[in-house]
């Protein structure tokens, strides 16, 4: 056996490992991981809000 096969397992069958994110502590005091979902939604306001004060000054 090589040193570069440290398992006998098959990759296909391991468990896919989340993605790591980070993750916000709310107004109870819980953590909160941070989603896909939460970051282009912040993204999609920061835009919205950038257009508006272009479109201001």
């Amino acid at each position: 056996m090589s040193l570069q096969h440290g398992s006998d397992t098959p990759k296909s069958q391991s468990t896919p490992q989340p993605k790591a994110c980070g993750s916000i502590i709310d107004a109870q005091g819980r953590e909160v991981p941070i989603t896909e979902q939460m970051i282009q939604h912040a993204c999609k306001k920061l835009e919205e809000s950038r257009d508006e004060k272009s479109r201001k000054g």
